[in-house]
């Protein structure tokens, strides 16, 4: 009996801190002018998921530029089985705009994103801003619900569009970027934010939820997004579908608070919690992934920025 209750201990234990992780893209089709163009970053990205094994994922779309070869971006994406998801039409924040100006926007983009056979009424809140008056908050919550919407929370946070932007300021002052330091700087960043909000989740939830994991329709994400599932199954995650990961009890939490600047569903739960710091990684920080860039990415060559 006593060796019985020992492994059912350890199995509870197991699962409860089992790590799963959703794979999400924001902003898409971002514009693409720099080291890939739009078409072979779709074609880089969709072979990178489909070769690392990654499975399903979610594409969430801004709509206000959706023609052309951004519109076929977006269709290759469905077309192979992603899921395409509204990330508003101008991609407003929301703590600047009106809530019936703010409505009108989103409501915009789910006009045009009907068309995608894969689309799925699940709403992302640019910046994750979700109102910093409890009027704005609620208000879309009304709408939302009424319009049959998922918050399409993220419970991983990071700067990886920083990333990018550090990466597509050198490109465009012609500085031969070696691709495999921008490949460890990226992934080390990356896995430092993620282990960070699951244990702050394991602090919090007594478990590691089924997370979702914010990432940007980007250049840096086609060439790395298949190491990056690679890493985290070395270090024990899974990887599952966004619709998984939303069957997670989280998904129906919603803050007392009116927080001006969301830091995700888990750093939300903290901040109700008491815990009113550190919502933010440090990697979450641009002067600090700067100066890290520079000397892990660029070397010698930083002085040309």
């Amino acid at each position: 009996m006593r060796h019985l209750l020992t492994a059912l201990l350890v199995v509870a234990s197991t699962l409860s801190h089992a790590r799963e992780v959703a794979f999400t893209f924001d902003d898409a089709p971002r514009k693409a002018s720099g080291f890939y163009d739009g078409p072979t970053r779709a074609q880089k990205l969709l072979q990178e998921l489909e070769d690392h094994q990654v499975g399903k994922v979610a594409f969430f779309a801004n709509t206000s530029q959706l023609e052309g070869e951004r519109l076929q971006r977006l269709k290759a994406y469905g077309d192979a089985g992603h899921i395409i998801a509204n990330h508003s039409h101008t991609h407003p924040n929301f703590n600047g705009e009106a809530l019936q100006a703010y409505i009108d926007d989103v409501h915009a983009a789910d006009q045009a994103l009907g068309i995608f056979p894969t689309f799925k009424k699940w709403f992302r809140f640019p910046y994750l801003r979700e109102g910093n008056t409890p009027a704005k908050r609620d208000g879309m919550r009304h709408y939302l619900d009424e319009q049959g919407y998922l918050n399409a929370y993220i419970t991983l946070n990071n700067y990886d569009w920083y990333i990018e932007a550090l990466f597509q300021e050198a490109v465009a002052r012609g500085i031969e970027v070696d691709l495999a330091k921008l490949r460890h700087f990226y992934l080390d960043v990356m896995i430092a934010g993620i282990e960070y909000y699951d244990q702050l989740s394991i602090t919090h939830l007594g478990r590691s939820p089924k997370h979702v994991l914010l990432m940007h329709e980007m250049d840096i994400t086609a060439l790395f997004v298949g190491d990056l599932a690679d890493t985290l199954r070395a270090k024990g995650w899974s990887i599952i579908s966004p619709e998984e990961a939303y069957t997670d009890e989280i998904a129906n939490y919603s803050t007392s608070s009116v927080l001006t600047y969301n830091p995700g569903r888990i750093g939300e739960i903290a901040y109700d919690n008491g815990h009113k710091t550190a919502l933010w990684h440090e990697t979450l920080n641009e002067d600090t992934l700067r100066k890290r860039f520079e000397a892990e990415v660029l070397g010698a060559a930083a002085r040309h920025l």
